[in-house]
C-alpha cells in the first residue's frame, strides 16, 4: 500500500506542469454537470404541468422543452471541451514520461543495461507506459464528472426533499466499502500481470532477434514450450486480476439498486401523503439515478486505474535507477591526447565474489601497438570496457595522457577511442548515416574516403542506391562482413588518436581481411592501439603482447619473445 501511495505521488508530480488545463477541465466538468442536474428539474416542472387527463397545460410545456433543449446543447458542448482539455493533459504528461524515461535509459550504468533483459526494459518503456496511458486518459475523464455529479446532486436532492437524501447518503458507504476493499486486492494481482507481461516481451525478443539460432538448433519446440509457460501464468494472473476487479461493477450496482428501490418506496409514500409532487419524485428517481452511476463508472475504471498504477510503478522503478556516477565537477575536456594510457594496480570485478582483474599492471607509450590475448573469459573485453568507462575500476587508477580518467569527462575520453567490436551495430539509415555516424557533418567526399579506406567502397557503388541505400537496424540486407567494414569506415571518419580494435576483422574473408590489416597498419601509425585477439597471427607485429589467464597479464613482451620462452602464449599460439 505504501508503494502504491508513492506511486499515485509520482504521477500527480507529472500532473503538477498541467495545472491549469487541469482546472479548466474540472470548470467544464463542474458547468456540465450542473446543467445535467438542472434538466431533471425542469423535467419535473413539466410532469407537474400535466395534470391529469385531457388536462395538459401545453402553453407552459412548450417554453419548459426548449429550454431543456438548450441546457442539453450546452452540456454536450462542456463535455467536448473537458474531454478535449483531459487528452490533452494526458498526452502531455505520457510525452513526458517517455521522454524522462528514455532520457533516464541514456543515463544508467551497462551494469544495469547488461544485467537485466532488454526486452523487459523495452515493456517497461513501451507497453506499461502506454497502458499507463489508458488508464490515465480514462481515470481524467470519469472520475471529474463523476465526483462533481455525486456533490452536486447530493445538493440538487437536498433542495428537493431531505428525509430522501438522508436515506441515500446513509447506503453509500456500504458501495464506497464494497469498490475499495476490491481494489486493494486487485492491485498486486494487476502489478504481477505486468511483470509476467515483461517477461513475455523478453522471450519474444530473444526468440525473434535469434530466429536463424532457433530454427538452426531446432529449439523451435522448446522456445513454444517456454512461451506457452509463460503465457499460461499471464492467462492465469490477468483473469484473477480482471476476475476479482471485475466484481467491483456489479457488487456496487446490486447496492445502487437498492438505493434506487429505497427512494421509489419511501418517495411513493409521501407522495400518497402528499408531501411530494409527481413530478418531484420523478425528479428524485432520476437524481438517485444520477448519483448511483458515478460510483457504478468508478467502479468501472477501478480497473484500468489499477493496471494502470501497476504499470506506472514499473515505469518509476525503471526512472528511479541509481544513474551513472557523473563526470566530477572539476573535470577537465580531453583534448592534446599524446597516446600514453597507463593502468596502475586495477582490480575490477562485475560481482563482489567472482574477482576477475587483479593489480593490473600497464604502460602504454605513444604509437604502441598492444595486443591482448587469452581464453575466454579471462578479462579481455572487460579491460576494454575499463579502458573506455564503461565500467570504473574498483581499485587501482586509469590514466590517459597523465591523467586519471575519473578526472576527465567521459564524452571527452570516449571520443579519443576509435573502436571497432566483434559484434556489429548499424542503426536504420542510410549507409552514409550509418558511416558518418561519430561525424554527421562530414561532407560526401569525406564519407567516400573512409568507405574506400575501409575498403567497403566498391560493393557501396554496386548497392541500388549507393551511399543512399536504406539498411535496417540489423542490416539484414548486406552481409556480415559488409556490416563489418561500415563499422570500421566509421572509424576511419573519425580518426580517433587511439583505437581499440576487438577481433576487428572476424566476420571479413582473407582477402579482404589482409587488405584490411594493411590499411589498419597505416592507421595505427602513431596511435596507441588496443587490438583483442583470439587468432594470434593477426598480432605477430604487436609491439606488445599481454597474455591474460585468470585476470591476471601472466606473460608479456612481443610475438618471438614469449613464442621462445615456451609458455602459456607458446601454448595457445601452437594450439590455433
Amino acid at each position: 500500500m505504501k508503494a502504491k501511495k508513492g506511486t499515485v505521488r509520482q504521477v500527480l508530480k507529472l500532473v503538477r506542469p498541467y495545472y491549469g488545463l487541469l482546472l479548466l477541465s474540472l470548470l467544464m466538468a463542474v458547468a456540465s454537470v450542473t446543467l445535467t442536474l438542472y434538466v431533471p428539474l425542469r423535467i419535473g416542472d413539466a410532469v407537474d404541468k400535466i395534470i391529469g387527463a385531457g388536462n395538459v397545460d401545453f402553453e407552459a410545456i412548450v417554453p419548459i422543452l426548449i429550454q431543456i433543449l438548450i441546457l442539453v446543447g450546452f452540456t454536450a458542448l462542456f463535455q467536448w471541451l473537458m474531454n478535449l482539455m483531459n487528452n490533452k493533459i494526458t498526452y502531455y504528461i505520457v510525452a513526458d514520461l517517455r521522454t524522462r524515461v528514455f532520457s533516464n535509459l541514456q543515463e544508467l550504468p551497462l551494469k544495469y543495461i547488461d544485467g537485466h533483459p532488454h526486452g523487459e526494459i523495452l515493456s517497461r518503456m513501451v507497453t506499461d507506459v502506454d497502458q499507463f496511458s489508458d488508464g490515465l486518459l480514462m481515470g481524467f475523464s470519469q472520475l471529474f464528472t463523476s465526483g462533481v455529479t455525486i456533490l452536486g446532486t447530493l445538493l440538487f436532492m437536498l433542495s428537493v426533499s431531505v428525509k430522501i437524501t438522508l436515506a441515500v447518503v446513509l447506503v453509500t458507504p456500504v458501495s464506497l466499502f464494497v469498490a475499495s476493499y476490491i481494489a486493494r486486492h486487485s492491485y498486486d494481482m494487476f502489478r504481477r500481470q505486468s511483470e509476467i507481461r515483461g517477461e513475455m516481451t523478453s522471450l519474444a525478443e530473444e526468440m525473434v532477434g535469434g530466429q536463424k539460432v532457433v530454427k538452426a538448433f531446432g529449439y523451435e519446440e522448446q522456445a513454444a514450450e517456454r512461451f506457452d509457460k509463460v503465457n499460461r501464468e499471464l492467462r492465469q494472473c490477468g483473469q484473477k486480476a480482471v476476475f476479482y476487479s471485475s466484481m467491483t461493477n456489479p457488487c456496487t450496482r446490486f447496492v445502487n439498486s437498492l438505493v434506487y428501490g429505497a427512494v421509489g418506496v419511501l418517495g411513493a409514500f409521501l407522495c400518497i401523503n402528499h408531501a411530494l409532487t409527481v413530478g418531484q419524485l420523478s425528479c428524485f428517481l432520476t437524481y438517485a439515478n444520477q448519483y448511483t452511476r458515478p460510483f457504478n463508472e468508478i467502479s468501472g475504471v477501478i480497473t484500468e486505474l489499477q493496471n494502470a498504477l501497476a504499470c506506472a510503478a514499473r515505469v518509476f522503478e525503471l526512472m528511479e535507477e541509481p544513474r551513472q556516477e557523473p563526470d566530477a565537477p572539476d573535470a577537465v575536456e580531453l583534448e592534446e591526447v599524446d597516446g600514453r594510457v597507463s593502468l596502475e594496480n586495477v582490480s575490477f570485478s562485475y560481482r563482489p565474489d567472482v574477482p576477475l582483474l587483479r593489480d593490473l599492471n600497464l604502460e602504454a607509450t605513444q604509437g604502441q601497438r598492444i595486443a591482448i590475448v587469452g581464453p575466454t573469459g579471462c578479462g579481455k573485453t572487460t579491460l576494454i570496457n575499463l579502458l573506455m568507462r564503461f565500467y570504473d575500476a574498483n581499485e587501482g587508477q586509469i590514466r590517459v595522457s597523465g591523467i586519471p580518467i575519473r578526472d576527465m569527462t567521459r564524452d571527452s575520453l570516449r571520443k579519443s577511442y576509435g573502436m571497432v567490436l566483434q559484434d556489429t551495430w548499424l542503426k536504420s539509415g542510410t549507409i552514409r548515416e550509418n558511416i558518418a555516424y561519430g561525424r554527421p557533418e562530414a561532407s560526401q567526399e569525406e564519407v567516400e574516403a573512409a568507405a574506400r579506406a575501409a575498403h567497403a567502397h566498391s560493393f557501396i557503388r554496386r548497392l541500388p542506391q549507393g551511399y543512399d541505400t536504406v539498411i535496417s537496424e540489423e542490416g539484414d540486407n548486406i552481409s556480415q562482413g559488409q556490416k563489418q567494414l561500415l563499422c570500421i569506415a566509421r572509424v576511419m571518419l573519425c580518426s580517433p588518436p587511439m583505437l581499440i580494435l576487438d577481433e576487428a576483422t572476424s566476420s571479413i574473408d582473407t582477402r579482404t581481411e589482409i587488405r584490411i590489416q594493411k590499411t589498419f597498419s597505416e592507421i595505427m601509425k602513431g596511435r596507441t592501439c588496443f587490438i583483442v585477439a583470439h587468432r594470434l597471427s593477426t598480432i605477430r607485429e604487436s609491439d606488445l603482447i599481454l597474455v591474460m589467464r585468470d585476470g591476471n597479464v601472466v606473460e608479456q613482451g612481443r610475438h618471438e619473445e614469449l613464442f621462445q620462452a615456451g609458455g602459456f602464449y607458446a601454448s595457445l599460439y601452437n594450439s590455433k
